[in-house]
This record gives C-alpha cells, structure tokens and sequence, in this order.
C-alpha cells in the first residue's frame, strides 16, 4: 500500500553503498569502533539506524534520488564532512524513489523537493537543510545547528558525542503512553496503537499527536483491508458519484503518499453529491486531515476547495 518500488532505484542505492564500504575499507582508520559515518538506510532499518541511533549521536538525514542534479552536488559535500566529523555525527542516506514509506513521510512534513536533510536528535526530527549549497554554507550551516542545540540544552556544550559516549545526548522526557502508542504503530500492532492513542484523548481531547496518531491507525485499518488497489481506483473512477467508492480510493492515494490526489478526489465527491452522502465524504476528508500536521500547506489548499466546493 505504500506505492510502486522503483527496483532500479533499489540497484542504485545498493551500489551506492557498496562503494562507500569499499571506500571506507581502504581509508585510513578503517575498521575502528563506531563503524562507518555514512550509512544508506531502508524503509525497514530506518528506525534502527537513525531513530534509535540518533539515542547517542546525531544523525543527518539526506533525502535524494539519483535523478536529482542538486542531490547528486548536496551528497558528496554531506559524506565529506560526516568523515571529517570522525563520529560526532553521522550522516544517513535516504533514496525516496527506492523507499517509498520514507518518501510519503517527507512528503507529510510538507517538504515539497529534494535535497532535503533532516537533523535527528534523540530521536526528534528537526527540518536543517532544504536543496544543495556550497560546502562552506552547509559547514557553517552544520556548526549553527550543534550550537543551537547545545543552547536548548538538548545537547550538552563543547563538540557533539561519538558513537562511544551514549551518554552526552540529554533525553527528552517522553510520555509513556505516547511512546507505546508509538512504537504500537511502527510495528503494526494497530489495536494496541488505537488504544493508546485513545488513552491520551480521554486524558487530553486537545491532544493534536493523539488525533493524528488515532487518525493514522484508522487510515491503516482500512487500507490494510484493500487487497487490489489498483482495482479500487479503477471503480471510484467509474463510479464518480459513488461516496464509498470514492472515500475507498482515497484511502488507497493516501497511503500510497499522494496527498493532493486524495483531497481533491474527495472534493470532487463533494461536488457530485447532497444529503448524506456529501456529510460523508466531507467527514472522510476531514479524518484524512487530522492525519498530517496542521500547518501543512495542503490542508490549507484543500479546505480551501472544500469551502468553495460547499457554499
């Protein structure tokens, strides 16, 4: 449900990586603790490489494909300075064409282009870098983002830890019921999510995170019950007057990272229909958007249509 997987772009990256092991092999230093500074990471090793590891040591992550000129200018400044750092820092390569679920992710930040890096500490992921610069702004740019984190307290002053020192990042204080809420959602245990998410809501109905997390947990339920994607959007688009053929297919475009897709199939519904069915659709629409944050730029074009779609 997350999208074609472009297999060429699996190849690239693969290969992409057997050349900085190869590299790493031969420099100097190979082989010492705290292992390579660039890593490619997956869909799947995401939450290990980066979330956990950004637990003892910052990690920027660079969005790229290789299609991307500005990418392919951005990449070999980042890995130059994630060497240079020897461990203070390590540097997380990210190909959304091979990684679709890490590319609807980005895409929900509302980050509209790539390059894109983005700072992972402790586990918070922070917005740094957007498109290519030369290699003294990306430097600088680096060294103001330590020094604004040591500032925040969030890491402690002096240069940033190794790999070696899982103590010199200070842990934010999470709540519990969000962290399992959380992790419920990342390995698939939905039921376990929506209780969890449910929990905060009674204890805070204001709880944005909780409506969102709840939101996602829904969005999942249903789509993990579509068992031909294609086969639905093909009947939403023979059927276009259908409200549940068309809050069907939106489930799928949404999942599969195309946002706009989805709000304006919804919209459309609106237009099409009355009564209750247009309440339906309006609602389903709503729902998808307590999934993104509320800033996102794409809610605020598609309320845009919908109030112009009702009145």
């Amino acid at each position: 449900m997350h999208g074609a997987v472009d297999l060429g772009a699996r190849q690239a990256a693969a290969k992409k990586q057997q050349e900085r092991q190869a590299q790493a092999a031969s420099a100097p230093g190979a082989g010492a603790p705290g292992g390579p500074f660039v890593v490619d990471v997956t869909d799947q090793t995401f939450n290990a490489e980066v979330v956990e590891r950004s637990k003892s040591v910052p990690v920027l992550v660079d969005f790229w494909a290789e299609w991307c000129g500005p990418c392919k200018q951005l990449g070999p400044i980042l890995e130059k300075l994630a060497t240079e750092a020897a461990g203070q820092w390590i540097l997380a390569k990210v190909d959304i064409d091979a990684n679709p679920q890490l590319a609807s992710y980005m895409q929900q930040m509302g980050v509209r282009g790539i390059p894109f890096v983005a700072a992972v500490v402790a586990g918070q992921l922070l917005p740094f870098l957007n498109g290519a610069a030369p290699e003294p702004q990306v430097r600088e740019a680096i060294a103001q983002l330590f020094d604004a984190l040591q500032k925040e307290g969030i890491l402690p002053d002096g240069p940033p830890p190794g790999p070696g020192d899982p103590g010199g990042l200070a842990e934010p204080a999470v709540d519990p019921v969000l962290a399992r809420a959380e992790e419920a959602l990342q390995t698939g245990d939905l039921d376990t999510a929506a209780a969890s998410f449910g929990e905060l809501l009674a204890r805070d109905p204001g709880d944005t995170a909780a409506r969102s997390g709840l939101a996602l947990v829904e969005l999942s339920r249903r789509a993990g019950a579509v068992t031909d994607p294609a086969g639905v959007l093909a009947a939403a688009d023979a059927a276009p007057a259908d409200p549940q053929a068309q809050t069907r297919a939106a489930d799928v475009e949404m999942s599969s990272g195309r946002v706009d897709a989805a709000f304006d199939r919804l919209i459309a519904a609106v237009k099409r229909t009355a009564g209750d069915d247009r309440d339906a659709v309006r609602k389903h629409l709503l729902g998808l958007f307590d999934i993104l944050p509320a800033d996102d730029p794409r809610i605020a074009r598609a309320r845009r249509k919908l109030q112009s779609a009702l009145f």
